[in-house]
């Protein structure tokens, strides 16, 4: 396959350093608020700017545009190089590039997209498949020839199961969770609200569907109005609804604790509401007989048919992320979805399991999988004038939804996260972008998109995507010029416990070969990711420690990170120090996605990622000098860079000062001629990062508005 045809401008590997040169951009005269202005464009939607690592859910999946630019600086001398070849191309070919904790993919896509080989590691087999889509190389004519095999082997069935009594396509159905009060057995609808349709924007459209406690009428309110009024039977419909946060009221007014009238049981559901599609326009109507026996009808032809369809399989086990779920009675994954949608779900998983052996079908599985997430008992309905199905890691947990949105799993043109939906906006979007990716380009400070300066994806590149321990590489000494990657966030977030919702239905399909389908569970004891601050640090120090290894004599390690505790950055700073590494920057750039739910609902979020630049402490040339050298200096610096951020419109927190502040100050320990003790480093990293916390918002107001 030939290579890209790169404009005139663009500079072969050869022009450059063989390894990344002392002293490079990325450490002295990096361009952090290009990048972050890029970064900040892309953050809106990674989906679309990085089709090829979206094509299912990995969590904390960090900007392409963030690592492309840490390739493309590590072989850069300044700032200005740097920001040519972003914008003109740079062909890294013969460059090995390693990815540890490789998750989605994001680094391996990016050293393609240069022309380097890469490598990702990542202990999750979930994460694995995600990162074999983001490189693999797929026919669109046998995708779209496999997509019309599914079609015809489940739709006709899964459309039958979605309509109402004119036959009419139901896109949705709306359900409620129910319990009964611990005092008088009363069953309670969990409703925290009876208005369940919402428009996105409800100022500018404040027409609103409300569903009547009284006597299930739907009716249509207006949110400006000081009362809703009444329905159409004379009910009024401003009564108070039962829940109000953790607590539910019955008729009789008992008042307890939703948990208590659950009494560890999943709770029970009914459906109260639909949103049809009959004569080109949406209908919110009430639940009818014919759709009561409609779904009776699912639940029969679930227990007909278990030897023919896929059905999820495992049991959840105590964690940080499944605890909740679980003391709603949620212990095993068949009870995050309702029996049509195991039936259809069953239908659907067992369809493309069937088709023949491809990389198009593993595509297919794939997008099974990621279906499985807008489409069980945890999604919830956003609203008119958005995407309508809120998927259920909205927010990064396993939360159960007292009010499910039921969506059609196969998908009508009106509908949203649903199979075919999914195809168009995950696979298809993802292989154009592998044909002639699209990168974000800055000039004058303002970011625009531009296709040509980077190769297609294609496999005339060398490239691994291995499920396994990143701390026992089967790799030789010296194998890799540089490491780039994003170690787990330390403390609650913990992926496995999220991916085995996935890997619960992927095991029973097998996407691939190599699919560890006998694993009961994805988690593993020798996961990085950990609460104890200890165990944390050694996991990743182990890492690190093969990185070395494997890393070439004058070779860069560089790795994001950020948290808001110094006791998270001691951790890594130490592993840094067992595995012989020695930091020679911090750089601070946007990172995440700008709507992150966990951003909004924290007090102060995180906005930036620090990129941690190392290299060998034994192997650094003796001329190479750090840019500072005192925690004094290093604070400065911290300061004066997010200062720069924050003058060209990145916000930046007071999350992120104390995260910048503390790692640029803790980094010193890694320096093999510091003069001061871990502990008084510490110490200084403590007092220094509230000094600046203290300082930024009299310094900055216009961010503290």
């Amino acid at each position: 396959m030939s290579r890209l045809e790169l404009s005139s401008s663009s500079e072969s590997i050869d022009q450059l350093f063989g390894t990344p040169p002392l002293n490079s951009a990325l450490e002295r005269d990096f361009p952090n608020v290009q990048v972050s202005i890029a970064a900040q464009a892309e953050s809106w939607r990674k989906e679309v700017h990085r089709p090829a690592s979206h094509t299912h859910k990995w969590w904390a999946q960090r900007l392409g545009t963030v690592f492309r630019s840490v390739l493309v600086a590590a072989y850069s001398k300044d700032s200005d190089e740097v920001l040519h070849r972003l914008n003109d191309g740079l062909d890294l070919q013969g460059i090995r590039a390693l990815d540890p904790f490789a998750g989605s993919g994001t680094t391996l896509v990016e050293a393609q997209k240069l022309g380097a080989s890469c490598t990702g590691v990542d202990i999750n087999p979930v994460a694995g498949l995600v990162q074999r889509q983001a490189l693999r190389n797929w026919n669109e004519d046998v995708l779209i020839r496999m997509m019309a095999e599914v079609e015809v082997a489940c739709r006709s069935e899964i459309d039958a199961l979605h309509i109402d009594r004119h036959g009419d396509p139901v896109l949705y159905y709306f359900w409620v969770a129910q319990a009964h009060c611990p005092v008088c057995a009363d069953p309670i609808d969990l409703f925290s609200d009876y208005v369940f349709a919402r428009h996105a924007y409800p100022r500018r459209h404040p027409w609103a569907r409300a569903i009547c406690p009284d006597c299930n009428a739907v009716e249509q309110v207006n949110l400006n109005q000081e009362s809703l009024g009444h329905c159409s039977n004379g009910h009024p419909l401003d009564i108070p609804a039962p829940v109000k946060r953790d607590a539910v009221t019955c008729r009789n007014s008992h008042v307890s604790r939703i948990i208590d009238a659950l009494e560890g049981r999943r709770p029970e559901y009914r459906m109260y509401a639909k949103l049809t599609w009959r004569d080109n326009q949406k209908h919110y109507e009430s639940i009818d007989q014919f759709d009561v026996d409609l779904y009776r009808r699912s639940a029969q032809l679930l227990q007909a048919h278990q030897d023919r369809i896929v059905v999820p399989d495992g049991s959840l086990d105590d964690g940080y992320n499944t605890r909740q779920a679980i003391r709603w009675g949620f212990n095993s994954w068949d009870k995050f979805f309702n029996a049509r949608q195991l039936y259809c779900l069953g239908l659907l998983g067992a369809s493309v399991r069937d088709l023949d052996d491809s990389p198009e079908r593993e595509a297919l599985c794939t997008l099974f999988s990621g279906t499985l997430e807008f489409n069980n008992l945890f999604c919830s309905y956003k609203g008119e004038g958005t995407g309508a199905v809120r998927h259920m890691f909205s927010n990064h947990v396993l939360k159960p939804e007292r009010t499910p949105l039921e969506a059609h799993p196969w998908g009508t043109p009106k509908s949203s996260g649903s199979f075919s939906t999914l195809f168009r906006s995950r696979i298809l979007r993802a292989h154009k972008y592998k044909l002639a990716p699209h990168d974000i380009v800055v000039s004058n400070d303002t970011a625009t998109r531009r296709t040509g300066i980077s190769r297609p994806l294609d496999s005339s590149i060398g490239w691994e995507a291995i499920v396994g321990d990143a701390s026992s590489l089967a790799h030789n000494n010296e194998t890799f010029d540089i490491i780039v990657t994003d170690p787990p966030y330390f403390n609650n977030v913990h992926y496995s416990e999220l991916a085995d919702f996935f890997h619960a239905w992927l095991k029973q399909i097998k996407p691939h070969r190599e699919y560890e389908a006998n694993l009961c569970t994805t988690r593993s004891d020798l996961e990085v990711q950990n609460t104890d601050v200890t165990l944390f640090g050694d996991a990743l120090a182990r890492v690190f420690k093969e990185g070395a290894r494997v890393l070439k004599r004058e070779g860069m390690m560089v790795f994001s990170f950020h948290h808001g505790t110094t006791e998270a950055w001691r951790a890594v700073t130490r592993a840094l120090i067992d595995s012989g590494f020695s930091v020679t920057s911090i750089q601070p750039v946007k990172a995440e996605m700008s709507t992150s739910s966990t951003k909004s609902g924290a007090r102060h979020p995180n906005n930036l990622d620090s990129l941690v630049v190392c290299r060998s402490a034994e192997d650094l040339a003796s001329g190479t000098r750090y840019l500072a050298t005192t925690p004094h200096q290093a604070a400065r610096l911290a300061e004066e860079r997010l200062a720069s951020l924050s003058r060209h419109g990145i916000n930046v927190g007071l999350g992120d000062v104390r995260s910048v502040v503390s790692g640029s100050v803790l980094a010193l320990s890694t320096h093999p001629s510091t003069a001061l003790s871990q502990d008084q480093i510490l110490a200084e990293a403590v007092t220094l990062a509230e000094d600046a916390c203290r300082r930024w918002p009299e310094q900055h107001p216009c961010q503290f508005a």
